[in-house]
C-alpha cells in the first residue's frame, strides 16, 4: 500500500515540525499520528487550508517560545550532580543515561521528555559533562551533570592473629581444652606419687 499524506499537529521527533505535511507508512499515520493527536489526514480541504493552519502553529509556536523563554535562564548553566560507583581511574561501573538526567531535573522542576536531551551516549566516567536540553524547537539550554565516584563497598579484612570462621574458633577453644586437661592430668599423677608409702617396713620402725 502507497504512503498516506498527513499534516502533523506537533513536533515529530525523526519526521517533521508542527504544520510539516509529510507522506508516512498507512499503519504508522492510523496507529499512532492520528489517534495521539500528532497529526491528521491531508485531505485535499485540509491540504487546501494547511496555509491558515501553519499560520496558526505559527503562533501558537511563538507565544510557547516566549513561555520557555521566561524560565530557560533558570536552567540555563545548571549543575547537576550524580553519584555513582566508580573505579580508580574514573570509569563508572554502571552509566548516567538520558532518563536519568530527565528524572533529576524533575526534581528542580523542569519537566523534559528524555528524549529532547541531547545526550548521544550514557556518561561513563566522573567529572563535568555538558548536555543540551530541547525546550522548544528554536530554544535549547546547556546543563552540566558532575559525575561523583564513589568506591564500591569492601569486604573489612581480617588480622592475622583473627580466626577467619566459626570452625577455626571451634578448633582453637578444643585446642585449649586439650592443653589444660593434659595439665590437670600432670598435677593428678604428682599428687599421687607424693601419697605412695615409703620404702620403710614396720619392722623397722620398731627398732
Amino acid at each position: 500500500m502507497s504512503d498516506v499524506q498527513v499534516i502533523l499537529r506537533e513536533d515529530v521527533a525523526n519526521l517533521g515540525d508542527a504544520g510539516a505535511l509529510v507522506r508516512v507508512k498507512p499503519g504508522y499515520a492510523r496507529n499512532f499520528l492520528v489517534p495521539q493527536g500528532k497529526a491528521e489526514l491531508a485531505t485535499e480541504a485540509k491540504v487546501a487550508q494547511l496555509e491558515h493552519q501553519r499560520r496558526v502553529i505559527a503562533e501558537k509556536l511563538s507565544r510557547e517560545l516566549d513561555d520557555v523563554r521566561a524560565v530557560a535562564d533558570r536552567y540555563r548553566g545548571m549543575v547537576i550532580e550524580v553519584e555513582a560507583n566508580a573505579g580508580a581511574e574514573g570509569k563508572l561501573f554502571g552509566s548516567v543515561t538520558a532518563a536519568q538526567i530527565a528524572g533529576l531535573l524533575a526534581q528542580q522542576g523542569l519537566e523534559i521528555d528524555r528524549r529532547k536531551i541531547g545526550l548521544s551516549e550514557p556518561i561513563r566516567s566522573v567529572g563535568d559533562h555538558s548536555v543540551s536540553v530541547r525546550l522548544h524547537r528554536d530554544l535549547q539550554v546547556d546543563v552540566t551533570v558532575r559525575v561523583h565516584g564513589t568506591a564500591a563497598p569492601q569486604e573489612p579484612e581480617l588480622r592475622a592473629d583473627e580466626p577467619r570462621d566459626a570452625d577455626e574458633s571451634l578448633r582453637s577453644a578444643d585446642g585449649g581444652g586439650d592443653a589444660a586437661a593434659s595439665v590437670d592430668e600432670d598435677s593428678e599423677a604428682s599428687d599421687s606419687s607424693d601419697e605412695s608409702p615409703s620404702d620403710e617396713s614396720p619392722s623397722d620402725k620398731s627398732e
